[in-house]
């Protein structure tokens, strides 16, 4: 690290500030990289952090070191990355519970969309609207008829309160007018449980969750929630498609805390465009549900914003908050 007399020395020599953190930047990490993602090993968001993280490893010559920091859906982990040091050697994978607890958490100790400084988007997943198969419906259109043909009969599960999951179903519901019961459940695997029970009747789940049981016709799927199809289901419509304007996918990627050094956030953002277009990279992604997303930092801020502001209006509509 650079002194103020050294750097005061340097100035005075006619070598600039910028120069300095420039020559920062080329060496780039000098040390191990502490990655900190707020749910348990294993998960969707886990793997991806994983995936990107062991390839930066490997091309940058330092462990980008991942740090499962669970709880508070997800804010005790962006709450330790946004209050580190903004030396480039803490970042945060960020996903789609950012955007969403912006509005869902009361008395949140930090702003997301300003303090967080963003490097480099990752992939858009989209959700699955699934139904079991006593539904009678095939198509969204169909659905909404059924919903509203048979009311307080139609039970919506999720993989909890203010997941994307949730909040797919509840921003479907504000954009058709339909009302479906809402049942929480904690995590994915009980509520697809019950899906194939019966007991539930739809769910708006994540992609790589529900894709099996979708596939072997255990379970059928209406639609997906981004506006275009996925190639991982390319027979299946977008709800888009019947609801125009609806868009509900995951948005992944790399954030860090503001003031993070500009040249170092660009080496990361350079980094990572260049494995998200490597092969074998890609196809794990598409795996996982969402084809590799390359954008600049200001464009990935730009999208952080527009889907807090997105998820506002559905937390807002739904009636939700947690203290």
């Amino acid at each position: 690290m650079i002194s103020r007399r050294t750097a005061l020395g340097l100035i005075g020599s006619g070598i600039s500030t910028f120069a300095i953190g420039r020559a920062s930047a080329a060496d780039y990490p000098a040390r191990p990289v502490r990655w900190i993602v707020g749910y348990p090993p294993g998960g969707a968001t886990d793997i991806i952090a994983r995936l990107v993280g062991q390839r930066l490893s490997e091309r940058l010559g330092q462990q980008f070191v991942i740090e499962n920091k669970p709880g508070a859906g997800n804010n005790i982990g962006t709450e330790a990355a946004i209050n580190a040091e903004p030396d480039g050697y803490t970042v945060l994978l960020v996903n789609p519970a950012n955007y969403i607890n912006a509005s869902l958490y009361a008395n949140l100790k930090f702003n997301f969309v300003r303090d967080v400084a963003p490097v480099a988007s990752f992939n858009r997943v989209p959700n699955v609207m699934t139904v079991n198969k006593d539904v009678p419906a095939k198509t969204v259109a169909e659905f909404i008829e059924y919903v509203k043909a048979n009311p307080g009969k139609v039970n919506m599960a999720s993989s909890g309160n203010g997941t994307s999951v949730h909040l797919s179903g509840e921003m479907f519901m504000a954009m058709t007018g339909c009302k479906m019961q809402h049942v929480p459940y904690r995590g994915a695997a009980p509520a697809i449980t019950d899906m194939l029970g019966g007991q539930v009747q739809v769910i708006f789940d994540n992609m790589p969750s529900i894709i099996q049981h979708i596939r072997s016709g255990a379970l059928r799927a209406l639609a997906v929630t981004s506006t275009e199809r996925s190639s991982q289901l390319p027979d299946v419509p977008s709800v888009a498609e019947t609801v125009k304007g609806y868009e509900a996918s995951a948005l992944f990627g790399m954030g860090a805390p503001k003031n993070m050094p500009k040249e170092v956030i660009a080496k990361l953002n350079t980094e990572i465009n260049a494995v998200l277009v490597e092969p074998d990279m890609k196809k794990r992604l598409v795996e996982l549900g969402g084809d590799p997303l390359i954008q600049t930092p200001e464009a990935f801020g730009n999208d952080i914003k527009a889907e807090t502001d997105k998820w506002k209006k559905v937390v807002e509509f739904a009636g939700l908050k947690v203290e």
